[in-house]
């Protein structure tokens, strides 16, 4: 049987990972695994590097999980934002489309303006607030631009194998009988293990253009934490705080989204990948904790 390379960008990352656990295992592909700090170093900031990289390894597919994250960190660097975020997946369009393969790219809520009354939809309006949104946005429009054949999947509230919410508030725990955590923004909390499993169902098939890729169902950040305490068998208590009180308390330079909560249409309409609801993601990643 011939097996189809995959190049995976950001390999040790929290995507990454799970992406490694969902399709490390299936036998028709090959992962060729790159990072800054990995065994194959890959710059997608480089054109050079990247088409010349894409040519040696003749991919089927490439999955983009690499990305400037640091929220308020690129306030202060919008431009390193832009060159991670939207010139490294316009790199890996141009690479990709020579040869021939399909480009899977990871994009954000924060896209959006998150000033909305109902989950945001594939066709809704676009409006970022931060750098972060603002530099996400350019790299989903350069791969629609560049790419002849790509997934855009939207994700929010990422957590995995790595640095993320979950791990903070379980961190937090230890040494705290309380936390305060603001409940006035409203999103999906979304597995990195289920993201990866949306991301095998779409690969060997057909189904390109723009998605949303969250677990169902939506909650408040405080809530969250209440649950992540639940499953932990903690008795940390959470103070429920406004974005305000929050922001004096802990300053932050990057405006969040009060309203993250995407709707997964277009997977819907397509009969593209069925996401777990967030509970139940939650619960299966406390199990392999």
């Amino acid at each position: 049987m011939n097996t189809k390379k995959l190049i995976i960008t950001g390999c040790n990352g929290q995507l990454g990972r799970a992406v490694n656990k969902i399709l490390g295992n299936d036998p028709s592909y090959e992962l060729v695994n790159t990072d800054v700090n990995a065994e194959l170093t890959l710059d997608i900031t480089n054109i050079d590097e990247v088409t010349a990289f894409i040519r040696e390894h003749a991919p089927y597919a490439i999955i983009n999980c690499a990305a400037y994250t640091a929220v308020d960190k690129q306030e202060s660097d919008e431009e390193l934002s832009y060159k991670i975020n939207a010139i490294g997946p316009r790199n890996l369009s141009i690479a990709a489309n020579e040869a021939h393969a399909k480009l899977m790219h990871i994009s954000t809520d924060y896209v959006f303006a998150g000033d909305a009354k109902k989950p945001y939809t594939e066709f809704d309006k676009t409006g970022p607030k931060s750098a972060y949104g603002r530099t996400k946005l350019a790299g989903e429009n350069f791969v629609s631009t560049f790419a002849e054949r790509f997934y855009i999947v939207r994700t929010a509230w990422l957590y995995g194998d790595g640095h993320n919410f979950v791990k903070t508030m379980l961190k937090l725990s230890e040494n705290h009988d309380e936390v305060s955590v603001v409940d006035d923004q409203l999103g999906t909390p979304t597995s990195a293990m289920e993201l990866a499993r949306c991301i095998a169902a779409l690969i060997p098939t057909d189904n390109y253009g723009l998605f949303h890729g969250t677990c169902e169902g939506d909650t408040n950040w405080a809530e969250f934490a209440e649950k992540i305490f639940e499953l932990g068998n903690k008795d940390t208590r959470v103070n429920h705080v406004t974005s305000g009180e929050y922001a004096k308390m802990n300053p932050q330079s990057a405006k969040r989204p009060a309203y993250s909560i995407l709707d997964n249409l277009m997977l819907r309409l397509t009969g593209g990948y069925k996401f777990a609801d967030w509970e139940s993601a939650l619960k299966e990643y406390f199990k392999d904790l």
